[in-house]
């Protein structure tokens, strides 16, 4: 598994262009180990807050995330990372993991890649702990939920990352949700590892089946700006109004024909490009698909395999295969709970036996049938249905497929416990049909508004 990569504006010597469209798969098949050597990644977004205002952070100052970022370099050896040499830090590295920031200034752990789920739980609570220590003297409060449950647009930084300034003009006309996805969202994500092009499409066609179900046993979103939404995963709405060239499910990866690294090329030329990258310089491109940009250039430049690499990480599709399958359909989730997104896509992805049945249960439904719940599912969660079957049963089934899967990978930690013990929480709470959205409001009345100390002491970490 790749550590984190970042964009880079330093100089490059010139690439050659590309080819034909057989080279556009060359990073995935680079990217293939056997399973022996398969490691799991974890992704966690959160929120900060003044913990008396209860208003977003700025980006600049010492009580911004700024300082949040200069607090960390000093107390915990993260090394700085800047796009240009006279641009502000907007991300730290250390080792094979990485602190980075979205948007609207939310905080995202990008961890190592680690053998078994204990360690990447472990790297998380370590990061945690970090952010707590440095946080307490900044009186800043840390928020785990889908959906900020306070912040309106206007009231949200914007960081100064490059390609950031090119989304937020690029997206909205495509997408009314698309200023909402990128700056008052948060998200729990998984990367993992595949070992031919077979099993990379097999874990990437199931991982989208299996996204709006993932998405709604972790709704964990529900209020905007101080008020009950009426939907379990705000976030997961949000996400249905972006887009759709590079959102979503995939459709093409639908069919019951086997699928190739050339059918994601193929989904992923027809998107709409953001920029590239010229001896250190951007060169916005919002009026070419990478389709066109390979057939005709653009200024006289022509596209090249960092080009591509580029774009595929300007897509965002509800999974997607980089040098790693990622994927990307939960809500931030609170602490306790976190854990156990990469362990039920490790039990269901990484085991053979769970990933077959998996496959099976999942079959029946049409790509037209998953989308047309996908808006029940964001608004009720485990109470929907997918062509007319109880979501709630659906997400006990995979589960359960995933708890076997975990079993027999047999991976222990000190005290002799196998990876279940990440999963054994959300598989209580679906079994139970609650969200972790009807946990953090239960008690609340419907459709009031709700106090934001009441709101930041229900979403804390």
């Amino acid at each position: 598994m790749a550590p984190p990569t970042f964009d880079s504006g330093a100089p490059a010597a010139p690439a050659p262009p590309v080819r034909d469209l057989d080279e556009l798969a060359t990073s995935f098949a680079a990217a293939e180990r056997p399973a022996a050597d398969w490691l799991i990644g974890a992704e966690s977004e959160r929120f900060a807050v003044d913990a008396g205002s209860f208003a977003p952070i700025a980006f600049d100052g010492e009580r911004g995330v700024v300082g949040v970022l200069a607090a960390l370099r000093a107390a915990y050896g993260w090394q700085p990372y800047r796009e240009h040499a006279e641009g502000p830090v907007i991300a730290l590295r250390r080792g094979a993991a990485a602190v980075t920031l979205e948007p609207g200034a939310q905080l995202e752990l990008s961890g190592s890649p680690w053998p078994d789920v204990h360690a990447v739980a472990a790297e998380m609570d370590e990061h945690l702990g970090e952010l707590r220590a440095i946080s307490a003297p900044l009186d800043l409060a840390w928020l785990a939920v889908g959906f900020h449950p306070l912040a309106r647009q206007d009231e949200l930084p914007w960081v100064p990352k490059r390609r950031y300034a090119i989304m937020r003009e690029y997206l909205p006309p495509l997408g009314n949700g698309a200023l909402d996805m990128m700056r008052r969202t948060a998200s729990m994500q998984v990367n993992l590892d595949f070992s031919s092009e077979q099993d990379a499409l097999e874990k990437l066609r199931l991982a989208l089946r299996v996204a709006p179900l993932a998405n709604a046993m972790t709704a964990h979103s529900p209020w905007c700006e101080g008020r009950p939404v009426g939907r379990r995963s705000l976030r997961g709405e949000v996400w249905l109004r972006v887009d759709p060239s590079r959102s979503g499910l995939i459709p093409r990866l639908w069919s019951d024909e086997p699928a190739t690294y050339r059918d994601y090329v193929e989904w992923a030329l027809d998107a709409g490009m953001f920029l590239f990258l010229r001896d250190g310089q951007v060169i916005a491109n919002t009026g070419q698909t990478f389709r066109s940009f390979l057939a005709d250039g653009f200024a006289g430049h022509r596209a090249t395999l960092a080009d591509w690499e580029l774009h595929l990480h300007t897509l965002f599709p509800e999974a997607r295969l980089r040098r790693t399958l990622e994927i990307r359909s939960c809500d931030a989730l609170p602490p306790a709970l976190a854990p156990a997104v990469p362990a039920f896509f490790t039990g269901l992805l990484y085991d053979p036996r769970a990933l077959a049945a998996a496959r099976d249960l999942m079959a029946p439904f049409s790509y037209d049938e998953v989308q047309r719940a996908r808006p029940d599912l964001v608004a009720r969660g485990l109470e929907a249905t997918i062509a007319g079957r109880p979501a709630r049963r659906l997400a006990e089934d995979l589960l359960d497929l995933a708890w076997g899967g975990l079993a027999r990978r047999a991976r222990l930690d000190a005290r002799g416990a196998d990876e279940t013990v990440h999963l054994r929480r959300l598989r209580d709470l679906v079994g139970s049909g609650r969200t972790p959205a009807d946990v953090v409001a239960e008690g609340l009345r419907d459709g009031a508004p709700v106090a934001p100390s009441e709101l930041v002491a229900r979403t804390r970490i």
